[in-house]
This record gives structure tokens, sequence and C-alpha cells, in this order.
């Protein structure tokens, strides 16, 4: 189990826009997210919080990073997510993103409707998920800076 204080040090590393972002970008999904597992990582590059109906790293679903100077959602199945409005970026093999450049783009109803598609998807799954657990999953120990040089 993860204290609130932990993550909230790994938070405040950002500078105040980009934490605030992340906080809420986080408070969102957990909204939305009432049971699974939000694995977090602070890895090299960001502070990632992750959602998944497992604690297995395979089976995330969708998940909100912090950057230096904006915030990200990924969708870990996003090369068979519905993108109408062609919002999701990326090349690799499965993962797509949206960057939240403006961040109010978190509450367009295009990205709303990406979110609603990734977890209904694993809707099932989900439910039968014990509710929301975070777990501190990685810690790097090398990191590049969390605020804009």
């Amino acid at each position: 189990m993860a204290r609130s204080a932990e993550i909230e040090a790994f938070v405040s590393r950002y500078s105040d826009e980009i934490a605030a972002q992340l906080r809420h970008a986080r408070a969102e999904l957990r909204r939305l997210i009432p049971n699974g597992y939000e694995l977090v990582y602070e890895s090299h590059n960001a502070l990632i919080f992750a959602f998944g109906p497992t604690p297995k790293a395979s089976e995330l679903v969708i998940s909100v990073a912090g950057y230096p100077k904006w915030v990200t959602l990924l969708f870990a199945k996003g090369t068979a997510l519905e993108d109408p409005r062609g919002l999701l970026e990326g090349s690799g093999p499965a993962i797509r993103s949206v960057r939240l450049v403006p961040f109010e783009a978190l509450k367009s109803q295009p990205v709303q409707a990406l979110i609603k598609r990734a977890l209904a998807a694993q809707a099932a799954t989900f439910k039968r998920a014990p509710p929301l657990t975070t777990v501190v999953k990685a810690i790097s120990a090398k990191q590049r800076p969390r605020r804009p040089e």
C-alpha cells in the first residue's frame, strides 16, 4: 500500500502548475475507476499513475503521466481504440497518448469519450476487482529533473 505522503512527495517535485494538473487528472481517473489497482511508477522520465483491473502491468488500461512541461494520458491498448477525432498520438505497437495541452482538454467531450471507451473495454474485469488499491511499483534511482530547465 502506498502512503499518500509518499505520493505527494513525488508530485511536489513538479512546478505548482504541473503538480496541480497531475493531482486533478489522477483524481478524475480515481473517480472513474472505483475498483482495481493504481500502480505508481516514479520512473526515469515521468511520474506515472497507471490503472488496471489487476496489479499486473500487462493488464493496465489507462495512465496519467507527469512530465516537466505537461501531463499526458496514456492508453495501453490505444491502437484498438476508436478515435474519430484523431486525438491519439504515437506509433508503437499498442500504446497511444493524448498530451493534455491545454490541460482543460481533459474535460473535453472527445477526451472523455476516449477514456470511457478504454474503460468500457475492461468493464467486466474492473467490476470483479477489489476497491481501488494504490501500489508504488517502482522508484527509479536516476531521474530526470521534474521541473523545466
